[in-house]
């Protein structure tokens, strides 16, 4: 399964709480995680979804993601 990167606004652990419900409810989506101590607040995820489409997920959760 590929691993997609992007770069987020996903600082803290409100807002990863606030973006979990759409991210794990995606069932495409094997495993994802943000590192939220590196500048670039990158998130991994491991899906056969189009990079687009996570952005999609992202953004419907309230916040961005541009490929890192």
């Amino acid at each position: 399964m590929p691993t997609l990167t992007f770069k987020t606004n996903i600082n803290c652990g409100g807002c990863l709480k606030a973006v979990t419900p759409t991210l794990n409810g995606e069932p495409a989506i094997q495993h994802w995680q943000v590192d939220t101590a590196n500048p670039d607040k990158t998130l991994t995820v491991s899906t056969d979804l189009s990079a687009e489409a996570v952005r999609a997920l992202v953004a419907h959760a309230g916040f961005e993601a541009q490929p890192a």
